[in-house]
């Protein structure tokens, strides 16, 4: 794909690079951490830079304690979406690539400097949205009996499995245990669990499996989490819930038709003659002015409702997490509908890729037939926003009813009216001509 990207086509639907990454690569992504769960962090390439670069030297420093949270993912979760946007990354193969190729650069830098999995914990943004994404997921990775657990006594699961040679002072280690420090008698949910299975063959036991569960129960529960803490003090996971949600909507608006016409209205109210200040605009009407507002009054109103000790903030942060599945339904309606009206794109590319080394396949003419009709992807769209809509209204009354267990209609009904707006919105978002990025358009 890479290669493709540095020498191949320049145009983007006839580019390997573009086609997988903004077609198949993210509406694959999306179906799986919906239907199974974080199994893409299981097969991340970039992983396997690093496991061979440990082969070579060993990484001597850990990760700065100021900086064990998520705020820098965050922050290059977002400039993701504003290069995405200002950059035109899904109409530029070789731009694409070398996204690609930074990425790899940046592990082997992380990874090679600071132990344990520092990268994935702490930095890579494509893990945080699969991080959040995958408390939705309907399966987790977890002990079977808590027993077995309270009478082991090496704990492998988080320190690994060691052997130790006859002639040496230190420990080989056989097997590795969780690098991103969950502990699973202790661990909750899938936050932050890449799915690795580096716990499953460490344990002694085989006390560990991947488990089924009710798809977003981790977020209506704040229990002491290995690794992580509580949820509802953690300021840094409440904020990447947000851009989770409400960069959903931002990433679709940047899609429609629309989105030129405010952004004329916005350079000429501003008198800008770049792109970069009204996309950044843009982006803190999305990311902050909104969340701001929608979560600010409701967390006022549930504070004066019930009565609770808690303060504004502390509200809006434990109610942020019930914004996660809209923001899913509307990353899989976004997503789903360019994988699905274009997931046979990649044959066509693909012939074309070979066939310029003087391979043919499949004969005769060029595949034509891209998709399915965007007529018939329309419904399953508006299925993905439906699922979303009632997962955030049971998270947010499931917190009203424990904020305020007399009368929980009164607390959750702000609430329910934020969900409303946040779907009316992303229903009419999907109704917008969209803009066909990536796609080679056929029969």
């Amino acid at each position: 794909m890479m290669l493709h990207g540095f020498f191949g086509p320049t145009l983007a639907p006839k580019n390997l690079a573009t086609v997988l990454t903004w077609i198949h690569f993210r509406g694959a992504l999306v179906l799986v951490l919906l239907c199974s769960g974080n199994f893409f962090c299981l097969v991340c390439p970039f992983m396997l830079l690093r496991n061979v670069a440990r082969k070579i030297f060993q990484p001597r420093f850990n990760w700065p304690r100021a900086l064990r949270n998520k705020w820098i993912s965050v922050v290059l979760f977002v400039a993701i979406l504003f290069c995405y946007e200002l950059f035109d990354l899904w109409s530029s193969p070789y731009w694409t690539a070398a996204l690609a190729l930074g990425y790899f650069v940046t592990v082997l830098i992380v990874d090679g400097l600071f132990k344990h999995a520092a990268f994935c914990k702490f930095v890579c943004p494509i893990g945080q949205f699969n991080f959040v994404a995958s408390t939705l997921s309907p399966l987790e990775v977890k002990i079977r009996d808590s027993r077995i657990c309270e009478k082991c006594a090496t704990k492998d699961c988080i320190k690994g499995r060691r052997a130790e040679p006859e002639k040496k002072t230190d420990f080989v280690i056989l097997q590795r245990g969780c690098e991103l420090a969950l502990f699973q008698p202790r661990k909750v949910g899938n936050m932050d669990c890449t799915f690795c299975l580096d716990c499953v063959h460490a344990c002694p036991h085989d006390n560990i499996g991947v488990t089924s569960r009710l798809p977003a129960s981790e977020l209506m529960v704040d229990p002491l989490r290995s690794g992580i803490g509580y949820f509802s003090r953690r300021k840094d996971i409440a904020a990447l819930a947000i851009v989770f949600a409400f960069g959903a909507l931002l990433n679709a608006f940047g899609m429609v038709s629309p989105v030129y016409a405010v952004e004329a209205w916005l350079g000429k109210m501003v008198s800008a003659t770049q792109e970069a200040p009204v996309l950044g605009i843009i982006f803190v009407a999305f990311l902050v002015l909104a969340p701001l507002v929608l979560l600010g009054g409701p967390a006022w109103m549930s504070k004066v409702s019930s009565s609770a000790k808690s303060s504004m903030g502390a509200i809006a942060v434990r109610y942020s997490y019930a914004f996660v599945p809209l923001g899913l339904g509307m990353w899989l309606a976004h997503y789903g509908f360019h994988f699905l009206t274009g997931i046979l794109t990649v044959i066509p590319v693909t012939q074309a890729a070979l066939a310029s080394l003087g391979v043919h396949i499949l004969g005769g003419p060029f595949w034509t037939w891209t998709g399915m009709p965007s007529r018939f992807v329309q419904p399953i769209e508006l299925g993905f926003l439906l699922l979303g809509f009632m997962g955030s209204l049971l998270v947010a009354h499931h917190f009203a009813q424990e904020d305020c267990a007399e009368k929980p209609m009164r607390a959750f009904a702000p609430w329910f009216v934020v969900c409303v707006i946040v779907g009316a919105a992303s229903v009419w978002l999907l109704f917008q001509p969209m803009e066909m990025r990536a796609m080679l358009m056929g029969g």
